[in-house]
């Protein structure tokens, strides 16, 4: 007799497997949510989608504008223009429209005394490439070049040159505007990030070398430590790109009231901290050139004098990420709340350091030939807590502030020296 099949039984395990593509769906779409803060506070993934609207937004205004069937050069020239920023958006259009007008007017200019050839081409582009160098256009310099070229290749068409100068305006215009209208966001979280998490590296390599000074070193493993100290100066780099981003996202934003302010403590942190990341370097050197001089079973410093410069060493990486987080916070009290952190590790460092500057004495009359390494030891040390000192923090500042605050009066004059003369320039009798 045949098996009738279980209908319950299939309906259940039908249901279960509805339930299952339910919970996955719902995982996605949540994992999907989690991840689009993320995304937005992306640079290169911001760009991407703003930079892609305008130059669609480009060509639909093309295509209504011009008379070319495939406007191609307006969307190009959005593509282009559209950067992170509003001020690089800003100086990217002006300098792609000035290349472009200078290659058609230097291709008109071929075009009335000769036509084109190998000898008339090399010549128009050897005249595009040297005076692209004198406007100071910057990456478009080869642009100036491209549009000559374009141009003198459709002399008997004069009205193609002024439309490809149609087009780039079109295309400079709408990228232009659009980050205008849609103000792109201000990176500052991303470089603040950064900040933070070169100063957390650094302090784990200080943790790492502190953890091997009373041990027997080998030669090479102090090498190691000393590779990855220079390795920070590429993270150097890398915030320092990402800070000069932030520094323009600030400029001309109708949405920023102090972003001079915010630039210049980014500014002054980071300086901060990429002198505090050469002084590791050199104590790196320092223990490895140690490591040198000392046999092979015998440890860098003696068990207390290594106890206390590991604990000084914890300290000092301790104050530079509350430095990091210092000079990165924008809210005033959790700005106190970081200012009194650090000076509660920078004091604590202070007390350390007069002890190991007595023991590192101790151990120099031991080993009379490593005194001036244990002196650059000390040396070291006390740079790195003068640097991060609160008060040396503040002069600093406010000499980056008055100084950023000259070189604004002395355009303001220049602007007001030059407006003077326009308007003595016009006054009545006084032509003649």
């Amino acid at each position: 007799m045949p098996r009738v099949p279980d209908l319950r039984s299939a309906s259940s395990a039908s249901s279960a497997s509805s339930a299952s593509s339910a919970s996955s769906a719902s995982s996605a779409a949540s994992a999907w949510a989690a991840r689009l803060p993320r995304y937005r506070n992306d640079p290169v993934v911001m760009w991407t989608i703003r930079a892609t609207t305008a130059a669609v937004l480009a060509f639909a205004v093309a295509t209504w504008l011009s008379s070319e069937p495939a406007p191609l050069t307006a969307p190009l020239t959005a593509l282009l223009v559209v950067q992170v920023t509003l001020y690089a958006t800003l100086t990217t259009g002006i300098r792609r429209v000035v290349s472009v007008v200078a290659g058609v007017l230097i291709a008109v200019g071929f075009s009335a005394v000769v036509g084109l050839s190998w000898w008339s081409l090399g010549l128009i582009i050897l005249a595009a490439l040297t005076i692209g160098q004198f406007i100071h256009v910057g990456e478009f310099v080869n642009e100036v070049a491209i549009s000559a070229m374009l141009v003198l290749g459709v002399t008997q068409l004069a009205s193609q040159a002024w439309e490809r100068v149609l087009e780039t305006l079109i295309g400079a215009g709408v990228g232009l505007l659009f980050n205008i209208v849609l103000a792109p966001p201000v990176w500052v979280d991303p470089a603040a990030e950064s900040i933070v998490g070169l100063a957390r590296r650094t302090r784990n390599l200080l943790l790492s070398i502190g953890e091997e000074l009373d041990t027997p070193l080998p030669v090479h493993q102090a090498a190691n430590r000393l590779h990855e100290a220079r390795r920070l100066d590429q993270a150097v780099a890398d915030v320092d790109a990402a800070l000069r981003q932030a520094e323009e996202s600030l400029r001309l934003n109708p949405r920023i009231s102090e972003g001079l302010l915010a630039r210049l403590v980014l500014r002054t942190g980071l300086d901060t901290l990429e002198i505090c990341v050469v002084v590791v370097r050199v104590l790196a050197r320092s223990l490895t050139d140690l490591a040198k001089q000392r046999e092979e079973a015998e440890p860098l410093f003696p068990a207390e004098t290594a106890q206390a410069l590991q604990e000084l060493l914890a300290d000092i990486g301790a104050a530079l990420v509350s430095y990091a987080v210092l000079v990165t916070t924008p809210l005033s009290d959790s700005a106190e709340q970081a200012e009194n952190r650090l000076a509660s590790e920078l004091s604590a460092a202070w007390d350390l350091r007069q002890p190991v500057a007595e023991m590192l004495l101790h151990s120099v009359q031991q080993h009379p030939h490593a005194w001036q390494l244990h002196g650059s030891l000390l040396a070291e040390i006390d740079r790195m807590l003068d640097e991060m000192d609160l008060e040396h923090r503040s002069q600093r500042l406010m000499q980056e502030l008055d100084r950023a605050a000259a070189a604004r009066h002395e355009r303001s004059a220049r602007f007001a020296t030059l407006k003077r003369l326009a308007r003595m320039e016009w006054l009545p009798g006084r032509a003649g």
